[in-house]
């Protein structure tokens, strides 16, 4: 997604289900988003915090409040895809895979179980349906889409989500937004799930990614805290476990001009 040359970029961390926070976030930046910023999530939305739909809720929410501004528009809001938001939409298709069982205990216990108890479904359900095989599998992937289609805006949420955004290219200090991470030995269009899973490797990032001088991530798995420098900026404080919910506003060149916690 290409945000062009912004005068402002609200960028905001990784929420988690955390609607408390994220509300709190919302009310404190509503009154200060000016025709020229962009507001960019930057994923995991939902997953181990137990408001998933109320979270969802406020998003759209709050972007029908900023496009009701006068001067801004729909391009001005981006949501990127996080790993919370990938592994629901590969839930949906877990009938398909090879070992269902053992994906589906994985994906529960790093997050999605507790999405699923927001949507009012029972992951142990889904246990047991992958004993039953496809047909049964299927049967309950289905009720988890019918409880997300239930919910108005959030099956259109879900699968509108953008994998990376970035400033315009031909700008003299162009910025690149990702979920968590991204492989510095691939150009953009190869990067494949890297957005979202090679992360281990992003605090040994040295270099510009080229053609961009920072990369921005909102997630952090090892949980260290917000930390930038020349080249990358982890904006992640830990919302979801016991942190803080981020928000950095950058200058169009990519300097940091605030930063608050909530």
């Amino acid at each position: 997604m290409d945000l062009g040359s912004p005068r402002r970029i609200w960028a905001i961390s990784a929420i988690h289900g955390e609607i408390e926070r994220l509300t709190a976030l919302h009310d404190d930046i509503y009154p200060h988003i000016l025709p020229g910023d962009r507001v960019v999530y930057l994923g995991n939305y939902f997953g181990f915090g137990h408001h998933a739909v109320e979270v969802i809720d406020e998003l759209l929410t709050f972007r029908r409040s900023v496009l009701a501004k006068r001067g801004m528009i729909a391009e001005d809001i981006v949501y990127l895809r996080g790993s919370q938001e990938e592994m629901l939409q590969k839930l949906l298709q877990l009938q398909f895979a090879p070992d269902p069982g053992g994906i589906l205990l994985w994906m529960l216990g790093n997050g999605l179980m507790s999405t699923l108890y927001s949507y009012g479904v029972s992951p142990h359900d889904g246990i047991e349906c992958c004993r039953q095989g496809v047909i049964g599998l299927a049967r309950w992937t289905g009720t988890v889409r019918e409880a997300i289609r239930k919910r108005p805006g959030h099956e259109s949420f879900n699968t509108r989500l953008h994998r990376a955004a970035h400033t315009s290219p031909s700008l003299e200090t162009p910025i690149l937004f990702v979920n968590s991470g991204l492989r510095t030995d691939r150009p953009m269009e190869e990067q494949g799930d890297s957005f979202w899973w090679a992360n281990r490797e992003f605090e040994q990032i040295q270099q510009p990614y080229s053609p961009f001088a920072k990369v921005v991530r909102g997630y952090d798995p090892d949980h260290k805290g917000v930390n930038m420098n020349c080249v990358t900026a982890t904006i992640d404080g830990g919302c979801g476990f016991g942190g803080a919910l981020v928000c950095t506003v950058f200058d169009g060149a990519g300097a940091a001009l605030d930063t608050a916690q909530f």
